[in-house]
């Protein structure tokens, strides 16, 4: 059987095969997709993740929030509880890059925002399938935070991203809906 960690590398090298041109230019209908739903419509905070090289780009999304007005939240990992927390940012000039390369906001410029605060959680993810379940880094900040979180979640994939199969374990929590270039996928009813 496939672990989790050979599932990780597989599609890190998938993701690293496509050149980067495609890769943005999915961003960019991805993002159009996402501005197109009523739960990004309705949200007035947003939890979002600073994308890396090979992740969804997060950045134009974030631009348009600050256009509408919307309050923009990122994450922020201690690594020593394997927690996290959302901090609110006006600007990219509030992130240092930490551990792993990883764009965090600095804490001494930024507020943070609480679970119920959030209106939308954009979840990010390596692997998803069908029905929402998702195959993270493997540091569990996101299923710890999402057994807390109630509020609406959707995820952002490139249509490489999207398997048939990943091991589920009891804590998982599965993404209300998956968003790609080409479709949305909601995950269940």
């Amino acid at each position: 059987m496939i672990t989790k960690q050979d599932m990780r590398k597989e599609m890190k090298e998938t993701l690293r095969s496509i050149d980067k041109g495609t890769l943005e230019k999915w961003s960019l209908q991805i993002t159009e997709q996402v501005l197109s739903l009523s739960e990004w419509k309705d949200a007035n905070t947003i939890g979002i993740t600073i994308s890396g090289e090979y992740e969804v780009n997060t950045k134009y999304l974030i631009e348009k929030a600050w256009e509408v007005k919307k309050k923009v939240a990122v994450p922020k990992c201690d690594s020593k509880t394997k927690t996290m927390t959302f901090r609110e940012i006006t600007s990219f000039s509030q992130l240092e890059v930490v551990y792993y390369g990883l764009k965090e906001p600095i804490e001494a410029q930024t507020t943070e925002v609480l679970h119920n605060e959030l209106d939308l959680l954009l979840v990010p993810g390596l692997s998803f399938v069908p029905n929402g379940y998702r195959l993270g880094h493997g540091g569990g900040y996101y299923d710890r935070y999402l057994s807390e979180y109630k509020g609406v979640t959707l995820s952002m994939a490139f249509p490489v991203q999207l398997i048939d199969e990943i091991p589920v374990e009891s804590f998982d929590i599965p993404v209300q809906k998956i968003v790609t270039n080409t479709k949305v996928i909601k995950t269940h009813d």
